[in-house]
């Protein structure tokens, strides 16, 4: 019988890969997890580095997360939501709810976090087309940030800013309007700079003074765009976000799949600036990285918005089979109780804050162009010229080669283009952190020729 190598060189189609590259080697099988690590078939361990694509939060196999699946087991492993409830749906509804955003009121359950992105566009659009006036009817545009990721399903992809998923995908994608991205090298932490003198809202300010009676919902990511490389947003962009989406009469859609559930140090990232946003969608780390689940939360406000006699077909369109899927949410369920008795996001705080200064290590090295951080969430930039910021030749792949580089020293990294991406689990410790950032230093080094 062939091993796992040869079968899934035969018949998986991985994510995001060039399967022609990737059948040019042999692959790492990953066998078991045990803590913040991961062992392949091999018997070799790799601190994940990555929390398994930002999905888990206080590492493999937490005995109480583990028990409370099985205890679920025991009674219903699913029930549908169509026309039945379940009580584990109900108890989690209803803690999601405590935690969230004051005024945040409803909680509609799916999968992944491209579907609770899409379930907030279609419950933002929906919304204004079952109003009375004419004036909320011609609300059917979205605005976004240049460069955003919300996920890969069509109404994702629409408000998503990756150029190469415009170009294949055109015919079926709807045009948003695009906001500059208000990152900028020169003024990371403020709305204005002295030296440069822009104004990170004017983008969005202008379509919004232009267009905004056309506009559905504005949809962000709080504090980080995540994908588009760990972009920092200035302080209190979002709370002035939320100001100029007031001011406009337009819906303001949050998407918390990458930074909810404690990554940036608190449970979620809109906290950090006292924000409530109409629509919120999580995923990725709600399960703890145990279950596929997700949620998009919404005000009383817009649910109310679909209520009225069945005849008048008001209802939300959309759903899962597996919306609120019994085991997920007693995982779920789980890792909330996790975050109180374990005090996670203290943990969070004093991790992020000894991180920080040992990625300090990096910035001797000439390649490496900035260190963007927010809680466990980092970006690190390589450049080929830190003075001009001139980037590597893409064919040299020099991110990707650094992250293949560091598996010798027992770390697994992915990276976005030639920026490394470290987001370790909630539950890293000292050591870790201390063997994460040498092993980098010591890969960025051997592969940029330093």
């Amino acid at each position: 019988m062939m091993d796992f190598a040869e079968r899934d060189l035969r018949a998986l189609w991985h994510p995001f890969t060039q399967m022609s590259e990737w059948m040019d080697g042999r692959p790492v099988i990953i066998e078991r997890g045990e803590g913040n690590y991961l062992i392949d078939t091999e018997g070799r361990r790799y601190f994940d580095g990555i929390s398994s694509m930002w999905v888990n939060l206080h590492g493999h196999d937490h005995p109480r997360i583990r028990a409370a699946i099985h205890e679920q087991l025991d009674r219903l492993a699913h029930s549908t939501l169509l026309g039945l409830a379940h009580g584990p749906s109900i108890d989690l509804a209803t803690r999601l709810i405590e935690i969230a955003p004051s005024g945040l009121t409803r909680v509609f359950f799916s999968d992944n976090g491209s579907t609770a992105v899409e379930i907030a566009l279609k419950m933002a659009f929906q919304f204004w087309q079952q109003r009375e006036d004419r004036a909320s009817r011609a609300r059917t545009r979205f605005v976004a940030l240049k460069g955003a990721y919300h996920g890969d399903t069509l109404g994702a992809v629409a408000v998503g800013g990756v150029e190469a998923f415009h170009e294949i995908f055109r015919p079926l994608v709807f045009e948003a309007l695009r906001a500059e991205n208000a990152y900028c090298y020169r003024c990371p932490y403020g709305l204005r700079h002295p030296d440069c003198g822009i104004h990170c809202l004017e983008s969005l300010e202008g379509i919004l003074e232009s267009q905004g009676s056309e506009v559905a919902a504005v949809i962000v990511e709080p504090l980080v765009q995540a994908a588009a490389g760990m972009l920092l947003l200035p302080d209190g962009w979002l709370r002035r976000v939320r100001e100029l989406c007031d001011r406009h009469g337009t819906l303001l859609i949050v998407d918390e799949v990458a930074t909810g559930f404690g990554r940036t140090g608190c449970m979620f990232a809109c906290e950090h600036e006292a924000v409530t946003p109409d629509l919120m969608a999580v995923a990725k780390g709600m399960s703890a990285g145990f279950l596929p689940l997700a949620a998009t939360l919404t005000s009383e406000k817009l649910f109310e918005g679909f209520l009225g006699p069945v005849r008048d077909h008001a209802q939300f369109f959309h759903g899962h089979s597996y919306t609120g899927n019994a085991l997920g949410c007693a995982a779920t369920l789980a890792s909330l109780d996790v975050f109180a008795e374990e005090d996670v996001l203290k943990h969070v705080q004093e991790m992020s804050t000894y991180l920080a200064q040992r990625l300090e290590a990096l910035r001797r090295l000439p390649a490496v162009g900035d260190i963007r951080q927010r809680g466990l969430m980092v970006g690190i930039e390589l450049v080929q010229d830190r003075t001009t910021r001139e980037r590597f030749d893409p064919g040299e792949r020099i991110g990707a080669l650094v992250c293949m580089a560091i598996r010798k020293q027992g770390v697994i990294l992915r990276p976005l283009a030639d920026t490394i991406v470290l987001m370790p689990p909630l539950s890293v410790q000292r050591g870790e952190i201390d063997h994460l950032v040498d092993a980098l230093v010591k890969c960025i080094a051997q592969v940029t020729g330093e």
